[in-house]
């Protein structure tokens, strides 16, 4: 079989390391790596989801109609999104549009879609949005882990010049780093850093991360937002490093980081809103001993008997209550609370 590149890890003794984009024939059509592991990593999603749903309350039909509906959304809006923050080339011929073995899937893409798709799911099963989406949320990171093995194999998404021990070279490194005019004082014959390593690391601890947020929260879309405020975290500082980011038209920003550093930030900041509602309510529903006291002090005289003035505080309390649990805890809609490319 033809070997498409030849990869060096220097300092960590690896050479001439034989990577092929091409996985297997399958009646003479090539199955290329890049496809073949999204491929993988959305089945092994959508099994790992399928199996836990019943124990968060959700049904493994509405889990399978979701996730045939996030497939297709996601690669469209994810090749929809690179195509058109690359448009000057796609533009001089549209039938490049269609050719994804070479890659061009970008990632913030397929989240839209995948939000789109979640919408569209919510509003026909009538599941409730703060738990679809937080039980969904979780996978996402180890589907990205996977998936960035494809750029491995397309030899792509790499960094820039690194002197780490962990630094990468191979053909098309040095190829593509010759031809880039963009970025000043690169090497196209030093090793380059591995960000696809770097995210297939930082993916893998957020997915164990949210697996324990999403198994203790209680507050809806907090796991969600603890996705959207660790991934924006990561991927600003890799996309630093890249070598072939998406700019943003007719600028020299780079759209990644751009959405990344919102998402870091709008995180953070509704964490700290939910929490407050959250500790706002808690405290509604806090009356101490003094509070009590104070409670029946000010009751007419004509309505002083005990017996009556702790039926008043009683009836005082269980409105408190209620205005903590309606909000936070709805069980009645949220089942979930019951159980508990280049490639962007």
């Amino acid at each position: 079989m033809q070997v498409d590149f030849l990869v060096d890890f220097p300092d960590l003794g690896i050479h001439d390391l034989p990577v092929n984009r091409v996985a297997f024939e399958l009646f003479g059509w090539p199955v290329y790596w890049y496809g073949l592991l999204i491929a993988l990593a959305l089945l092994l999603c959508m099994v790992l989801a399928i199996r836990q749903a019943p124990r968060f309350g959700l049904k493994a039909d509405d889990i399978t109609d979701t996730f045939i509906a996030i497939i297709p959304l996601m690669i469209i809006m994810a090749r929809l999104y690179y195509v058109v923050l690359e448009w000057d080339y796609y533009a001089t011929d549209w039938r490049r549009i269609f050719n994804t073995r070479d890659g061009g899937l970008a990632f913030y893409g397929g989240i839209i879609g995948g939000i789109i798709a979640v919408l569209i799911i919510r509003k026909i099963k009538h599941v409730k949005l703060s738990s679809l989406f937080d039980f969904l949320v979780v996978y996402i990171p180890l589907g990205q882990a996977i998936g960035r093995w494809g750029n491995f194999f397309n030899q792509e998404a790499f960094g820039n010049n690194t002197s780490l021990p962990w630094g990468m070279y191979s053909n098309q490194t040095e190829h593509y780093l010759s031809r880039i005019t963009h970025i000043s004082g690169l090497d196209p014959s030093l090793p380059v850093h591995p960000t696809f390593f770097y995210e297939f690391v930082a993916n893998m601890i957020i997915f164990v991360f949210l697996l324990r947020i999403r198994r203790k929260s209680k507050l809806p879309f907090e796991t969600t937002l603890w996705y959207f405020l660790l991934y924006g975290f990561v991927r600003f500082f890799v996309e630093s490093i890249r070598t072939d980011p998406l700019m943003i038209p007719g600028t020299s920003l780079r759209a990644s980081m751009i959405l990344s550093a919102i998402m870091f930030v709008g995180s953070i900041i509704l964490l700290i809103i939910l929490r407050q509602r959250q500790n706002k309510l808690a405290l509604q529903n806090m009356l101490t001993d003094d509070q009590i006291e104070q409670t029946a002090a000010k009751l007419p005289e004509d309505r002083a008997d005990s017996t009556e003035r702790d039926f008043i505080v009683f009836e005082q309390s269980q409105e408190n209550t209620d205005a903590v649990q309606e909000p936070l805890n709805d069980t009645s809609e949220d089942p979930v609370r019951k159980g508990q490319e280049r490639s962007d």
